[in-house]
Parts: C-alpha cells; structure tokens; sequence
C-alpha cells in the first residue's frame, strides 16, 4: 500500500507566499509534507541553499508534517528516500501544466509508484514568481508584499 507522504520540489530562491499557498492547501491531503530543495547546477540563485532552508523552518516550526531538506539529483530518487509516493506541484498557467506534465509523465515512467499532484494557485498569486521576485529585489525595488514574513525579516529588517 502506498504512504501518504509528498514531496514538494523547488529551488524556492525565495519561498513566496505562492509557495506557502499550495503548501498550505496540500497539508491536510498527507501525513507529511517535504519540501525539498533541489540542486539545480544549471540555476543561479540568489539567496543560500542554508537560508532557503531556514525560512521553511521558520514558517513551519509549529508543524510537525512539514519536513524541508536540499537534494540532489532526480527527483524521483529524492521520493525514494523520504518514502514519498507523490510529488506537489503548483500550476499558475496552462503553459505551467503543460511543462509540468511531460515531468510528471518522466517522472512517473522512471519512479515507478510515484504520482504527481497539481494544485492551481489562487489567482492573487498568479503573478508571484521567485524569478520576477528576485529581479525586483535585485534591481532594490520591495517585494515584501509577496514574500512570507521569515523571508521579509531577512530581506526587511527595519520593515
């Protein structure tokens, strides 16, 4: 019988208020929820591996399902060993689901058991994403107003 534990995969370089959205709503779908923070040699990110990891803490210290942990290497290899037989994933736009089919549809070729969950966001997180979020920052435009408060702490202190 398959467990009820998900992976939820991304560089979240920051986590946003989009990520903390489907976290939030895929919670009571699972026992534990593991966000995982891939690796991605082939993506630059603006913020450390170690910071990343500190604000999921910090969001979710009060709850016991949400694991957060960095990976590398296939994702599916990743489920295997947290045990996870699904994978979260949010949509904002079709061009999104249909990019994140052909990996759903990899991933479940090569990690045999594992399915692949889509949440859509709500429409006021549309527009939310790290990439559009760090080029404001970059650029010292504020963006807190999408960003968690753990994440605005660090970026705002004086907020």
């Amino acid at each position: 019988m398959a467990n009820n534990i998900c992976l939820f995969p991304g560089t979240f370089d920051p986590v946003t208020l989009g990520h903390v959205d489907i976290i939030n709503r895929a919670l009571p779908m699972f026992d534990k929820l593991v966000i995982g923070i891939g690796r991605n040699f082939s993506k630059t990110t603006l913020f450390s591996e170690e910071q990343r990891v500190e604000w999921i803490r910090e969001i979710y210290k009060d709850n016991p399902k949400v694991e957060v942990m960095a990976y590398d290497g296939l994702t599916v290899d990743c489920c295997k060993r947290v045990d996870a037989s699904y994978i979260l994933r949010g949509i904002r736009y079709v061009n999104d689901f249909e990019y994140e089919k052909a990996i759903a549809d990899m991933n479940r070729s090569i990690g045999e058991g594992i399915e692949t969950i889509f949440l859509t966001c709500l429409p006021k997180y549309m527009s939310v994403a790290s990439t559009l979020i760090r080029d404001v920052y970059r650029n010292g435009g504020v963006v807190s107003q999408f960003l968690p408060e753990a994440v605005n702490k660090t970026l705002y202190p004086n907020l």
